[in-house]
């Protein structure tokens, strides 16, 4: 026969079979295989015949020759992987899968098999393993039968329920070994276990300026990197006395935070351009003293002067009041450099106001104040009726060395005397 004939021999054999005539569709099958040899179309479709005639040892016979013949099929492999099924003999299932795999990584109804096979041995962390493959996977299937959506719905909730019992696990285990460690000791190890249990994400740092690479990626800093907190937060009643009394007059110098060029493309942070929803009044900007406002709150600004604030002229400090009026919103962002940490000092908090940094989210409680990397995705909200107001400024980053800031400091005078500073990447402001 030539490939023509034989593939009109196979067509002649599906016929018949579909026509209920199975002993001849066998004859035509096994006339090929006496005539051309080992074909293995041939040889699977026995393999499906004995499987229908309830004997799948005689088609893992079948199936095997197949992959005999054709040993880079994995549709062959999953059909004797189907007749190791139905003997119920787990190893030969296993082995045919594994060799479907073996061929394609990416084979769906292998990994749908495979977690299949693990679960009925109660082998449930590999069966998981492999349900999350098959729901990776589920996004790139074009059709979606009802038997396969209840299909993913069981991988989905088989998922779910190992990752619940692992993370009890895990709580339970390790309950008295955190009971005896302050918060601060095991703060970096609790986001680790909470990336690991899939209950947070780990944000890096995203510098729109000047990136020093190397520098822990820190969303809140502890507060014994900057001894000095209490001390601008026993200053707490007098700057909010003077804020007071900037709000009560109409020419405090108040003005959007957000001011985009004319013709700036629609973005985030189109909604609050040119708005006072967010409108801040600075002390300093951009490494410039605005005396008129530092007069205007004298003791806000001899307070925030004491402090080491970060010292490359002309781009910091940067020193502000921070309005958030009711119902604002700050959309999720990132700042210009890690070189800098930032500070808050609530001065007013109502309730129902809050701020995001990475994966954590903290109330603001007036008279405290945290410190944070603005270079990690961060975002605010005002859910109250009242304004809320905050002191921000700038530091060094407490992890860069006495060496290292006076570098910067260095880099940024040879940077502007060069006159060719205008790469984006030394901004920081």
């Amino acid at each position: 026969m030539d490939q023509a004939e034989i593939q009109r021999s196979l067509a002649a054999a599906r016929a018949a079979k579909q026509a209920g005539r199975a002993s001849e569709a066998v004859q035509i099958l096994q006339r090929i295989i006496a005539e051309e040899g080992e074909q293995p179309a041939a040889l699977n479709d026995l393999g499906f015949h004995a499987l229908s005639a309830g004997d799948p040892a005689a088609a893992a016979g079948f199936f095997r020759r197949a992959i005999a013949a054709d040993p880079r099929s994995p549709d062959l492999w999953m059909n004797l992987a189907k007749a190791g099924r139905e003997q119920k003999d787990d190893a030969a299932e296993l082995a045919a899968l594994e060799g479907a795999l073996a061929l394609d990584q990416r084979h769906f109804m292998a990994l749908v098999r495979l977690a299949e096979l693990f679960e009925r041995q109660g082998e449930n962390a590999r069966a998981v393993e492999r349900w999350s493959g098959v729901l990776a996977m589920a996004p790139m299937l074009d059709q979606r039968t009802p038997a396969l959506e209840a299909m993913l719905e069981h991988a989905r909730e088989a998922v779910t329920r190992h990752s619940a019992d692992f993370a009890d696990a895990v709580e339970d285990g390790l309950a008295q070994v955190r009971l005896d460690l302050a918060e601060t000791e095991r703060r970096r190890f609790d986001a680790c276990i909470d990336h690991v249990l899939g209950r947070r994400q780990i944000y890096p740092n995203q510098c729109a300026g000047l990136h020093f690479p190397f520098l822990p990626a820190e969303e809140f800093f502890e507060r014994r990197h900057f001894p000095w907190l209490a001390e601008i937060e026993g200053r707490t009643q007098d700057i909010r006395a003077e804020l007071e009394t900037l709000l009560s007059v109409d020419d405090a110098g108040f003005l959007p935070y957000v001011a985009m060029e004319p013709g700036t493309p629609t973005n985030k942070w189109t909604p609050l351009d040119h708005s006072l929803d967010w409108n801040a009044l600075h002390l300093w900007k951009d490494g410039r003293r605005n005396d008129a406002a530092c007069a205007r709150a004298p003791q806000t600004a001899a307070a925030v002067e004491a402090l080491p604030l970060v010292d490359l002229p002309g781009r910091t400090p940067t020193v502000f009041f921070s309005l958030l009026r009711p119902g604002a919103h700050l959309p999720a962002h990132t700042g210009v450099s890690n070189v800098r940490t930032i500070i808050h000092l609530p001065i007013i908090v109502p309730p129902g106001c809050a701020f995001r940094v990475g994966g954590e989210t903290r109330e603001w409680a007036a008279g405290k104040a945290w410190a944070f990397d603005d270079t990690i995705e961060h975002e605010a909200w005002n859910r109250s009726s009242e304004v809320r107001a905050v002191l921000i400024f700038d530091v060094w980053n407490p992890y860069l060395t006495d060496t290292e800031r006076d570098l910067l400091r260095s880099f940024y005078k040879v940077a502007d005397r060069s006159g060719r500073a205008t790469n984006s990447a030394v901004k920081l402001g």
